[in-house]
């Protein structure tokens, strides 16, 4: 199966390829180092080697338990925050079959949603899964709190236990210890992996099974792409050559990049795309702010800005290929409606058209284009994707000089929020005694 690939003949004249050339050079040692991680100089590479993130044994258990609550369970609730559930969420929504409903909680505290995700779960069989790294922060503890009440008084302590899935450091954490205590089924959510990385570990694997998705082809995807960023040279490396074009583009000005679409399934992709660079890039006053659109729809509100507002953009488009779909528009005798010129046309051919013309707009606007081809939307290139995407943006962290594993202001919000709920801050002295501190709260 060919691997997906990226294109970036649509950013001339903006980026030269003389120019994508002298940076390399100038960042050669980084990006060596990148492409050659040795584990245990960081504490947050254990997403590299896909194979370590959920070996035979781990992989059994995951796919056994995701037949098990497909089989049971007419609703799977998924409680977690940022990385805990993004990647997750979006192979689900762009590939889960719906057999099972999942909803998505502990992604915040509105009264209003909360009550909504009770009423649905009434009347209905009830599987949860609760996905911490450290399980410390107020959305999902307070969400697994109700959820987990609600649970025990529907089924009481022993069938509830049997319904209840953490997902969690195995660090003796709170989480691990009060899951093991209530005989809940422990995963692990490797203690040297952050929550934005997590995606091919458990957290997303068995949400992934409970959607019905095909885990093992999504792994082998992305073994694969690991194969072959580990295999090429920087001056061909796909995800070298993108994080050279996002670092050059920022010298140059433009700030601000949008992850573009014509499918609506990559709608919570683009999402997880955004917490990935986000938080691996945004600090020290650096990085470009990711953000994304959702295409024809925003073509008819962010479209103006972005063909004629302020040149600070560039753009990433995905491009499915196959969109492994078709529907025809009805044939009509008369022209009342205006619109015998796609009389017969497929929609597949339509949002073709409608994505190369975009393209071309922009690109003439003055907005630096690149496009990743997907070959279609299977578990197989939805691993490869985020596999790419994970590796492009440790490497363009690297070029830009933070440290892409980390996002200490993540936290600036809470320590204002705990001390208006009354919660005492855990002393340093506290925090080492009760083991080995990850820098990402989930």
């Amino acid at each position: 199966m060919k691997p997906i690939t990226i294109d970036f003949s649509k950013t001339p004249p903006s980026v030269r390829p003389r120019e994508v050339a002298e940076l390399l050079e100038k960042n050669r040692a980084p990006i060596r180092n990148a492409l050659s991680p040795i584990r245990g100089k960081t504490d947050s590479l254990g997403w590299v080697d896909v194979d370590t993130l959920a070996d035979r044994e781990l992989l059994t258990l995951i796919e056994d338990k995701a037949k098990e609550i497909r089989e049971n369970a007419e609703a799977f609730v998924l409680i977690g925050v940022g990385g805990s559930n993004q990647g997750a969420r979006a192979a689900v929504e762009a590939l889960g079959d719906n057999r099972v409903e999942i909803l998505y909680t502990g992604n915040t505290l509105s009264p209003a949603s909360l009550n909504k995700t009770m009423a649905q779960l009434k009347g209905k069989s009830v599987y949860v899964n609760v996905i911490a790294k450290n399980f410390a922060t107020l959305e999902p503890g307070a969400t697994f709190r109700v959820i987990r009440h609600y649970l025990e008084e529907e089924y009481g302590l022993q069938e509830a236990a049997k319904r209840t899935i953490a997902t969690c450091s195995p660090n003796n954490g709170s989480l691990e210890l009060f899951a093991r205590d209530r005989n809940y089924t422990v995963l692990p959510f490797p203690l040297d992996v952050e929550g934005r990385y997590s995606v091919l570990s458990a957290a997303g694997l068995l949400p992934m099974g409970v959607a019905g998705i095909d885990i093992g082809a999504l792994l082998n995807g992305a073994r694969e792409m690991k194969e072959l960023i580990h295999s090429e040279g920087p001056e061909t490396n796909p995800a070298v050559l993108y994080a050279l074009h996002r670092n050059l583009l920022l010298k140059k000005g433009y700030a601000i990049e949008i992850l573009s679409h014509f499918e609506p399934a990559f709608h919570y992709f683009a999402k997880w795309w955004v917490q990935l660079f986000a938080e691996s890039e945004g600090k020290d006053g650096k990085g470009i702010y990711p953000t994304s659109c959702s295409f024809s729809e925003d073509l008819h509100s962010l479209g103006q800005y972005i063909q004629d507002g302020r040149r600070i953009l560039l753009e990433t488009f995905l491009n499915l290929e196959d969109q492994g779909a078709s529907y025809a528009v009805p044939h009509e005798d008369d022209n009342r409606d205006g619109f015998a010129y796609v009389d017969g046309k497929d929609f597949a051919f339509l949002n073709r058209v409608a994505f190369n013309a975009t393209i071309n707009a922009h690109r003439a606007g003055g907005v630096p284009c690149a496009v990743v081809n997907v070959p279609e939307l299977t578990p197989y290139y939805m691993g490869q994707l985020f596999y790419f995407f994970e590796y492009a943006c440790y490497v363009s962290g690297a070029i830009l000089g933070v440290n892409p594993f980390d996002q200490p202001a993540v936290e600036t919000y809470k320590v204002d929020m705990f001390n208006g709920l009354g919660r005492r801050q855990i002393s340093q002295m506290e925090e080492t005694a009760k083991g080995p501190k990850s820098e990402s709260p989930e």
